[in-house]
């Protein structure tokens, strides 16, 4: 076997190794599904309710030998990995998937760590495939370039993912929001308290907004005051239009003030900010429309006109 086919083969072993890892769902534990029913317990011990998952928290690189061995070789190449692609430190990574979506059935600690070991696999995938195609095409060199190329597109993607993930989760909160602020100031117009009208909104619809509120929910059922789950989940929502929905529940709760009115002003200016946003994409798709107008049909119309143009000046 030559070089190039044994180091054909290492790249096809790890693509393999990394396309499994990929594909194969992260191990769900235990605690987070636990968690809710230990927060009341928690807090009559004068601790806290522990919505991250700081106690229930375990290594995640288990107790087998080879594990032992070759995880801490491991956590640095992650490490190295989640500084090239430029992540930030745990605490605002973790922010930013929570905002995006990414792994919700995971603690905040192993939700990092998982998006970061994905993200390595993705780009080694990516280098290990490119590799290979540099060596049907190119031989060793190409399979060089191609590799470095295709563990920067890796990199590269790793970064934007979280990005567009975060942008797709705003833009549907946005378009819920409108909806769902109606139908929580019907609920309390007709007598109904904020928990009652949260839990008739989480009964009836679906979405990412409800997801949210379904969550204020399970901590106020835990022990967690109604208020303070509210300005939780204001600290924790991706989109600001979310942050002063929150807001205005939680002073309604504390103060009792009235909520209908607030959350009708909120959905007047969600419509305008919705219909501002729709009149810059449509001028901006108009001027991307123009573009190859000006592109195709530019050259062909100076040619007309300058077909005439030499004939004019030195005769025929």
């Amino acid at each position: 076997m030559s070089q190039v086919e044994l180091l054909g083969a290492l790249l096809g072993g790890i693509a393999v190794g990394a396309l499994v890892w990929v594909v194969l769902d992260p191990h769900r534990r235990l605690a987070p599904r636990l968690r809710p029913y230990a927060a009341v317990s928690r807090t009559r011990l004068a601790g806290s309710y522990d919505v991250g998952g700081q106690a229930y928290a375990v290594a995640s690189s288990g107790e087998s030998t080879m594990q032992r061995l070759f995880g801490p070789i491991f956590d640095a190449v992650v490490a190295w990995f989640s500084q090239l692609i430029g992540a930030g430190n745990d605490e605002q990574l973790a922010l930013r998937l929570r905002h995006a979506g990414l792994y919700p059935g995971l603690p905040p600690g192993e939700r990092v760590r998982e998006y970061r070991v994905r993200s390595l696999a993705r780009s080694l995938v990516l280098m290990a495939v490119l590799g290979g195609f540099g060596v049907l095409v190119g031989g060793p060199r190409a399979m060089l370039f191609m590799g470095v190329l295709g563990f920067v597109l890796g990199v590269a993607l790793a970064r934007s993912r979280v990005d567009g993930a975060i942008k797709l989760r705003r833009e549907r909160l946005r378009s819920e929001l409108y909806t769902f602020n109606q139908v929580i100031a019907m609920r309390t117009r007709v007598g109904g308290g904020v928990v009652d009208a949260l839990r008739h909104a989480v009964a009836r619809g679906n979405g990412v907004f409800v997801d949210e509120l379904a969550e204020v929910l399970r901590l106020q059922a835990s022990g967690v005051t109604m208020a303070e789950a509210l300005r939780r989940a204001a600290s924790f929502t991706a989109e600001p239009e979310a942050q002063r929905t929150y807001n205005v529940l939680a002073t309604a709760q504390d103060r009792g003030a009235d909520l209908g009115d607030a959350l009708l002003d909120l959905s007047k200016d969600l419509r305008a900010q919705r219909r501002d946003d729709l009149q810059r994409q449509a001028a901006r798709r108009r001027l991307w429309l123009i573009i190859p107008i000006v592109i195709i049909l530019a050259p062909v119309l100076l040619l007309f006109i300058g077909a005439p143009v030499p004939s004019l000046i030195f005769g025929s």
